[in-house]
């Protein structure tokens, strides 16, 4: 199928960005794990494999004070402590994402991917997946649209999964709310 052509030869546009959200082992099977989670990791994994542009991807990281820390307060579980297994990848995806940019990220949105996104200057796109949905997904979404706000920010509903599904359902009406396309 043939494509416009822009009339404005100076601008260059880059191949959507597919970030890929805290897809970890203590957020699918580990402990804070869920069914909805396991469910949508072959889902990312055809995502990434038939995605045509650059791959990154956050992990959520903490370490062994997880517990004095203010969020270890208000969720007292420990979870994605760096070193431990359940900071990894799962299996199916680590391979996929081994050339991919990797962003650790010390809470629930990343100020270094938002700001790394904003500097792309012919970033036209980019499309979110991964867990959890009312919590990670929904910060990571709108940073960066607050860093870039004629970004184009999507994010594919069936590659996410929450704390709940009520919960998830919730973040994606919020989600659209701030101009992010959900679908």
């Amino acid at each position: 199928m043939p494509t416009a052509m822009s009339t404005d030869s100076t601008k260059s546009h880059s191949k959507p960005l597919l970030v890929v959200i805290d897809m970890q082992q203590d957020f699918v099977t580990g402990s804070l794990g869920n069914k909805e989670a396991q469910l949508v990791v072959d889902r990312i994994a055809a995502k990434i494999q038939n995605h045509q542009g650059p791959l990154a991807y956050t992990l959520d990281t903490h370490h062994s004070d997880y517990l004095q820390t203010s969020e270890g307060r208000h969720l007292p579980i420990e979870h994605c402590i760096k070193g431990e297994e359940g900071h990894q990848l799962v299996p199916a995806l680590k391979p996929l994402l081994e050339h991919a940019r990797c962003f650790e990220k010390p809470t629930f949105g990343s100020v270094e991917l938002a700001t790394w996104i904003a500097s792309q200057p012919n970033l036209d796109r980019v499309e979110l997946v991964g867990v959890c949905t009312d919590i990670c997904v929904v910060s990571n979404a709108l940073l960066i649209k607050a860093f870039r706000p004629e970004l184009q920010v999507l994010v594919d509903g069936s590659c996410c999964a929450g704390t709940s599904r009520q919960a998830h359902q919730a973040a994606l009406q919020t989600m659209m709310s701030c101009q992010i396309e959900v679908f």
